[in-house]
């Protein structure tokens, strides 16, 4: 028999980019026997800001985990990694593990593209390349038995609400969007509106780049409606939140829980934010997803339709173990 193929995910270990090298990796272990061993790594803060080229292995923070492997050890069938922190590192292990590791880079790396076997890349991005697979948003590890997984512990809890039930992902400031306090009053406004007039409850969630005033000003307002409001303690119910949702609201700024939302089957509506420079990847994600039927703009009501859940992680694994030879 076939020995299970070896997988090494390889991030800075931020659980936004580590999800999506991870994601992948679980995706080829549900077509393929696979271990996964996750390596996390950091440069030493004097070298972190060096352009990629000029990095050196020796400039590893010492907290960082070996990625290369110890007397007798073998390096690894396949490394998956997403971040520019593992760039120097991904484009060298070709060369020294003697061409044994096939090399997978998730996101645009914006260097040395063509020298990884594949990157995997958000079509957002524009990227092109005889060693590169587009794919709509980026891998994660969203399933229908992870979300089922994740909502047991709030079984109790979330099934007795109103329907429908209304997940709103908000996300916060970043380079190209950002959520204002009065802003985040009107959006609250906006949803508790539509929540009361379908008669439906609310499971909202902030992530970790949420503004505090906007936080604040949100949880008031939406306080009143059916539902759950998570303040960030005890076990996080994101996948929970996806797992019950008949609606998903997403706050533009976020590729990742848009094309995630998109993997559920329900109705995703982009919530707006205010934009601080032309958001062009953000605009040509939405339009893919609006293409595909799976999100509209957010116009005020919980207006339901149906489409073919996403399955892009998937796709992304089934081209990984082609060009392995391994299909």
């Amino acid at each position: 028999m076939t020995a299970p193929l070896s997988i090494w995910v390889v991030s800075d270990g931020r659980a936004g980019i580590e999800n999506q090298a991870l994601g992948l990796a679980e995706a080829v272990q549900r077509i393929t026997p696979a271990d996964i061993t996750v390596k996390r790594v950091r440069w030493r803060k004097a070298f972190d800001r060096l352009p990629s080229a000029m990095k050196a292995g020796w400039m590893l923070d010492p907290s960082s985990d070996s990625v290369t492997p110890g007397p007798g050890g073998d390096w690894p069938d396949l490394w998956i990694a997403t971040g520019r922190a593992t760039l120097p590192l991904s484009a060298s292990v070709g060369a020294r593990s003697g061409g044994r590791t096939f090399v997978v880079q998730t996101q645009d790396p914006r260097w040395k593209t063509g020298a990884y076997d594949l990157v995997v890349a958000p079509a957002h991005d524009g990227l092109a390349g005889p060693n590169v697979l587009s794919i709509t948003g980026s891998p994660h590890r969203v399933t229908r038995s992870r979300l089922a997984e994740g909502a047991a512990a709030f079984e109790p809890a979330l099934p007795p609400l109103p329907r429908p039930r209304v997940a709103a992902l908000i996300g916060g400031r970043s380079m190209a969007f950002d959520l204002p306090e009065d802003h985040a009053a009107e959006l609250a406004d906006r949803i508790a509106a539509a929540i009361e007039e379908a008669g439906g409850s609310l499971m909202l969630t902030f992530s970790r780049r949420t503004p505090e005033a906007a936080k604040q000003v949100m949880t008031a307002r939406l306080a009143g409606l059916p539902g759950l409001i998570w303040d960030g303690t005890g076990a996080n119910p994101y996948f929970a939140f996806l797992h019950f949702a008949d609606h998903v609201l997403v706050t533009e700024d976020s590729a990742n829980m848009a094309a995630e939302a998109a993997s559920t089957g329900a109705p995703v509506h982009i919530l707006p934010m205010i934009p601080l420079k032309p958001a062009g990847k953000f605009t040509r994600l939405h339009a893919d997803l609006r293409k595909l039927g799976a999100a509209r703009a957010f116009e005020g009501r919980l207006e339901g339709w149906t489409y073919e859940a996403l399955n892009e992680t998937e796709r992304a694994a089934q081209a990984v173990l082609k060009r392995m030879g391994r299909a």
